[in-house]
């Protein structure tokens, strides 16, 4: 699909040396750049729902099932030397 779009001249020269630079047409850099774009974008929206689904406190219940936990490990550690 053709779309224009206004970038600032400066950009445009790096973005044309590039192209060149790659043996690419400047489309296809444009679109590299975007998918790249899209990408990060969606990346970081997953590590910020990662890291809100992990900024809860655990439930108190949790902690003492896994102090339990801890407990049984180490003594079936210790058990087995």
């Amino acid at each position: 699909m053709k779309t224009a779009i206004s970038i600032q001249r400066a950009l445009f020269d790096k973005a044309d040396a590039l192209a060149r630079e790659l043996n690419i047409p400047r489309s296809q850099l444009f679109s590299l750049a975007v998918e790249d774009f899209i990408k990060s974008y969606q990346d970081r929206q997953l590590l910020d729902q990662i890291n809100e689904a992990y900024q809860d406190q655990p439930d108190p219940n949790d902690e003492r099932r896994l102090l339990v936990a801890r407990r049984q490990q180490r003594q079936i550690i210790a058990d087995e030397w």
